[in-house]
């Protein structure tokens, strides 16, 4: 192995490195490469050499500039308390130095985490099956539609979403079935979620995919999932249920709504608001296993290992018996043939996904379960709160809520919004005349300050 180049991790001499770029028919490796001059390096990067001292305080002013707002802002990026239990042990060496755990035998304690973590999906959504993780909720959405194109046996090439769509995740979708020669269109709603009536005139034998949400991206708890599972059943295209981990822990199963998928948002348990950061779920039913993206953790049998066995149990078991664990199943063209691959996922979300069962295991099924209903309760006061407010009606749509809500007012929203920031809150602008607040255990305790902010700017 040569050193040529400064990098010990080329294998090639200098001399098989000439040969390479004279059969390219190049002088150097530099003329590999189209780089504009305006963004070139120079050999210099500008930055002058400070202390680390320094650089703490040049930190710290930039910093200081941030806006102090308290945040009642969601649409699918939320925020709960999380125990100091999860930064020390997700922290721990073993766990932040690891990339993928394809050694298992040096990597049994993550796996054993992400197969719980899996483990916890299939008990909140009651399906089959569960993968350890993916980037976020726009991509699992994106990764359901293409699995639906792959085993659904009807022509179509539809998707159909709710016309009420996180712009970002409509704008996600729409990239992955691009590529796969998929169009997407929308179903209208009906104060604030489905009109399965339209969506039911609208299915067809064109849809290979019905997605719905609950909560909608304004909160709402859909109410009639079983009968958008059964549109969907009718025409043979799949069942997609958007949800997140914590809201799956009160609402009706999914299984027992007929989804065939679910998808959505993991990182409301683990991770801070982090309006960017995400941890994606992604469940489905035992007949799609070997077409699920992603990754499969997998555990052997506990068994002894038969008598006078020396070296190792059986099942896969170690060689005392105990369960061990592996990754099961990696359907990515890294791993086998390109053709073959149900996706190009890569870098996976394994310690996001490490935070989010530590911190659902110890909240523990009764605490997640209080959480959940604190989104319920908390939510439907502060609407009442503000709906007392002169020039103000809340919640917009007549429905039960998670976590946020949207809010009427009589005065144009972007000003009104412009004008709680000014007194030190963010919430969303949604409409002309429409704001949108959220709520969660983090902000709970302001929200006094708000209805009077509220008061004030209406």
């Amino acid at each position: 192995m040569s050193w040529a180049n400064g990098t010990p991790y080329a294998p090639h001499t200098d001399d098989e490195t000439a040969a390479m770029l004279a059969a390219i028919g190049v002088d150097d490796e530099e003329a590999l490469f189209d780089i504009p001059e305006s963004v070139a390096f120079d050999g210099d990067f500008g930055i002058d050499a400070r202390t680390e001292r320094e650089i703490r305080d040049e930190c710290a002013r930039v910093f200081a500039r941030n806006d102090d707002l308290t945040e009642f802002l969601g649409r699918g990026h939320y925020g709960h308390y999380v125990p100091s239990v999860v930064d020390h042990l997700a922290d721990r060496a073993e766990f932040l130095t690891s990339y993928t755990q394809y050694q298992p035998e040096v990597s049994q304690g993550f796996l054993q985490a992400l197969f719980e973590y899996q483990s916890m999906l299939v008990e909140l959504t009651g399906l089959d099956v569960a993968n350890c993780s993916m980037y976020d909720a726009a991509t699992a959405l994106g990764e359901a539609a293409t699995l639906a194109d792959r085993v659904r046996s009807t022509s179509g090439d539809t998707v159909l979403v709710p016309e009420q769509l996180r712009e970002g995740k409509r704008a996600v979708l729409e990239n992955y079935c691009d590529g796969a020669d998929l169009t997407v269109e929308t179903y209208p709603m009906a104060d604030g979620t489905a009109d399965v009536d339209a969506l039911a005139d609208r299915a067809g034998d064109d849809v290979v995919m019905v997605y719905a949400e609950s909560p909608t991206v304004r909160g709402c708890l859909e109410e009639r999932l079983a009968a958008i599972g059964e549109v969907a059943d009718e025409t043979d295209a799949l069942f997609a249920l958007g949800s997140d981990v914590v809201a799956l822990s009160v609402l009706e199963s999914p299984e027992a709504v007929g989804a065939d998928v679910v998808v959505g948002e993991a990182g409301a348990l683990g991770l801070p608001t982090s309006y960017g950061m995400g941890l994606g779920i992604f469940a489905c039913r035992d007949d799609f296993l070997r077409q699920v993206p992603g990754r499969l953790v997998g555990a052997s049998e506990e068994r002894a290992p038969p008598e006078g066995a020396r070296d190792g149990g059986a099942g896969g078991a170690d060689a005392g018996g105990t369960r061990a664990y592996t990754l099961t199943l990696q359907t990515r063209e890294q791993h086998i043939r390109k053709e073959r691959a149900t996706s190009n996922i890569c870098t996976n979300q394994a310690w996001v996904a490490l935070r989010a069962a530590i911190h659902a295991a110890t909240l523990g099924p009764d605490g997640l379960v209080d959480l959940a209903n604190d989104c319920v309760r908390e939510a439907a006061a502060l609407a009442d709160r503000i709906d007392e407010l002169s020039g103000a009606a809340a919640p917009v749509h007549d429905r039960h809520h998670f976590r946020e809500f949207a809010v009427r007012v009589d005065q144009p929203a972007a000003p009104v919004a412009e004008d709680l920031e000014k007194e030190g809150f963010a919430v969303h602008a949604i409409g002309e005349h429409l704001l949108q607040v959220c709520v969660t255990d983090l902000n709970a305790g302001k929200t006094d300050e708000l209805v009077a902010a509220f008061e004030e700017v209406l």
